[in-house]
């Protein structure tokens, strides 16, 4: 069985797409898709996404704001009462994006240091975001201890020495539909040195569809391609890449309940 360890459900454009979410997790069920995580990418919008998944106990959520979210200062009071809620399993998403939104540097810094304080406080792991920022991110992660919560750089396109300056913090390295990209050879090579019980792999959905689904909306379902490619690239059969991504997944988010 597979766990999508990254989507944004409420993010799926239902009605354009001519189906409703229950038809989306009947999907992923199908292909083997026993747990998906919802992730947050606003406060504001938080609310509407957890009551979206509320009835399905397959999804888990996250409560954060991403970096290309902010559009004023993080109302740190409000994540952490958010975060709190034992529903929410992890913070996040969180983090540094300088490849889209260079001139908000000093706001995204602020915003994800409050993430990990709200992190550490709250003893939940962090889903972490980079692009063109590997260096800041990794100073502030260890400048504001988020080793104690732990967590995962998500949808890695880093370098090799990126993803082992992350697992040295204790931090799980997740891969999405981008390795399976013809451009993403350099990334190929990152994915077959991280160590197989450090690997998490995602859909980001309704982004960044694998091959053989380039072209089409993203969803949790697809995950099981994700995990062939690398199950190609690590030399182990795709049932013990599920199986071991999946006990990795609830390793780090320790607040999901396993299926019985």
């Amino acid at each position: 069985m597979f766990v999508d360890s990254h989507c944004h459900l409420d993010r799926l454009e239902l009605e354009k797409l001519g189906t409703d979410l229950p038809a989306v997790l009947a999907t992923a069920k199908a292909q083997q898709v026993e747990h998906m995580l919802c992730v947050s990418v606003s406060l504001a919008e938080f609310p509407a996404m957890a009551a979206l998944v509320q009835d399905y106990p397959q999804v888990s959520i996250s409560c954060g704001e991403h970096p290309l979210h902010q559009t004023d200062v993080l109302d740190a009071e409000l994540l952490a009462q958010l975060a709190a809620d034992p529903h929410v399993v992890a913070v996040g998403e969180t983090g540094l994006d300088y490849f889209y939104s260079p001139d908000t540097k000093q706001l995204q810094q602020d915003a994800f240091i409050r993430h990990i304080e709200v992190a550490n406080k709250v003893n939940k792991p962090l889903i972490v975001h980079t692009r063109d920022a590997k260096a800041d991110t990794l100073a502030i992660l260890r400048q504001y201890q988020a080793q104690n919560c732990g967590g995962v750089l998500h949808c890695f396109t880093e370098d090799w020495d990126t993803a082992k300056a992350a697992l040295d913090l204790g931090f799980y390295i997740s891969f999405s539909g981008i390795m399976t990209f013809k451009n993403a050879s350099p990334l190929r090579e990152v994915v077959k040195q991280v160590p197989l019980d450090r690997l998490l792999i995602e859909t980001d959905s309704p982004y960044l569809s694998p091959v053989p689904y380039r072209g089409k909306t993203n969803q949790p379902a697809y995950v099981t391609a994700v995990g062939a490619a690398v199950a190609e690239l690590k030399g182990v059969t795709v049932e013990q890449l599920a199986h071991q991504t999946t006990e990795n997944f609830y390793r780090l988010f320790s607040l999901v309940k396993k299926p019985s």
